[in-house]
C-alpha cells in the first residue's frame, strides 16, 4: 500500500465510530499519526487507536466537544503537544436534528450550530494557525443542501455555511499554501443516518441514487484520503458531492 501521508499529522473530529472512525483509520493506513477526537465514547476512541496500532499505525484519542471553542483549542494544543505539527484536520463532528419547523426549539437550533457550524468554523481558525505549506482542511457538508426535504432546515442549514467557510477561505489560506474543501456525501450507512429508520424508510432513501443503494464509509473516505494527499493541491474551495448521484 502507498503510504502517501507518510510523516503528516491528521485529526479527526467525531472519529470514534461510524465514518469519522473509517477516515482515521484509512488515513493511518497510509501512514498518517492521526488523533481520535471524541466527545462522549472513550471506549470506542479507545478501540479505533487499538485497531489502527495494531495495524502498525500511531494514533491517540483526545476528548473535546467541538461545540465549545475553548475544548477546540485545547484538542489543537494536546494535538502539538504529542506530535508538535499538524497537517491534516478533518473536520468530520456533526449531529442531525430533524424535525418540522413548529417543532425545532432554541435549544435544538444552538446544538445544531454549535457543533456543525461553530465548531467547524474554529478549528478551522485553529488549523490556519498551525498548518504550513500543503496543510489539507477538509469540512463535511450534506449533498441535501441541493434538495428540499422537509424537517432537514436547521441541519442543511448549518451545512450551507459550512460549504461557504471553504468557499470563501480558500483565497484567504491559499497564500500559506493551504488547501480547504468541503466534502458533501448523500445518505451513509452510519448510526447517524439509520437511527430512528424503519427498514422500509433506509431502503427507500438507497433507492434514490445511481447504485441503489446507501453509500458505505469506504466510499466516502477515500475521497477524503485523495484531497489529504500530495495529488490534490491543485484543488481548494470546492464542494464535492459524493453521493452516487443521489443529487
Amino acid at each position: 500500500m502507498s503510504r502517501t501521508l507518510e510523516g503528516k499529522v491528521a485529526l479527526v473530529t467525531g472519529a470514534s465510530r461510524g465514518l469519522g472512525k473509517a477516515i482515521a483509520e484509512l488515513l493511518a493506513e497510509h501512514g498518517a499519526k492521526v488523533v481520535v477526537n471524541y466527545a462522549s465514547s472513550p471506549g470506542r476512541a479507545e478501540e479505533v487507536v487499538s485497531a489502527i496500532k495494531a495495524n502498525g499505525g500511531e494514533a491517540l484519542a483526545v476528548q473535546a466537544d467541538v461545540g465549545r471553542v475553548s475544548e477546540i483549542e485545547r484538542l489543537f494544543r494536546e494535538t502539538l503537544d504529542a506530535y508538535g505539527r499538524i497537517d491534516i484536520l478533518i473536520n468530520n463532528a456533526g449531529i442531525m436534528i430533524t424535525k418540522p419547523l413548529a417543532d425545532i426549539t432554541e435549544e435544538d437550533y444552538d446544538r445544531q450550530f454549535a457543533i456543525n457550524t461553530k465548531g467547524t468554523f474554529f478549528a478551522i481558525q485553529q488549523a490556519a494557525k498551525h498548518m504550513g505549506s500543503g496543510g489539507r482542511i477538509i469540512n463535511f457538508s450534506t449533498s441535501v443542501t441541493g434538495q428540499m426535504f422537509p424537517t432537514y432546515s436547521a441541519y442543511t442549514g448549518s451545512k450551507g455555511a459550512v460549504e461557504q467557510f471553504s468557499r470563501q477561505l480558500a483565497k484567504e489560506l491559499g497564500p500559506k499554501g493551504i488547501s480547504i474543501n468541503t466534502v458533501a456525501p448523500g445518505p451513509i450507512n452510519t448510526e447517524l443516518f439509520t437511527a430512528g429508520k424503519t427498514p422500509e424508510q433506509i431502503a427507500s432513501v438507497g433507492s434514490g441514487n445511481s447504485f441503489g443503494r446507501l453509500a458505505e464509509t469506504e466510499d466516502i473516505s477515500k475521497v477524503v484520503l485523495f484531497l489529504a494527499g500530495p495529488d490534490s493541491g491543485w484543488v481548494t474551495g470546492q464542494t464535492i458531492r459524493v453521493n452516487g448521484g443521489f443529487i
